[in-house]
């Protein structure tokens, strides 16, 4: 992402960056369903800014199977 377009900033809980930082790294995105190329694209940038603003990248496989429990907790669906 350029520094000189407009961004936003997304407020996560660290478990739920976690989990969504392992399912991006664990997914060829080739394979995800998208109607227009722009989502792909989006759901990369989305994994680079989580590996590049976060420490979740360096979680240990203990770390990310708390983090799904945790989000996983009374989802209620």
């Amino acid at each position: 992402m350029s520094d000189d377009l407009p961004s936003v900033t997304v407020k996560l809980w660290r478990a739920d960056a976690v989990v969504l930082f392992d399912w991006l790294a664990s997914i060829d995105l080739n394979t995800v369903p998208v109607s227009h190329p722009a989502q792909k694209q989006a759901l990369a940038d989305l994994a680079t800014a989580l590996e590049w603003d976060t420490d979740v990248m360096a979680s240990t496989e203990d770390e990310v199977a708390a983090a799904q429990e945790a989000v996983a907790r009374d989802m209620g669906w």
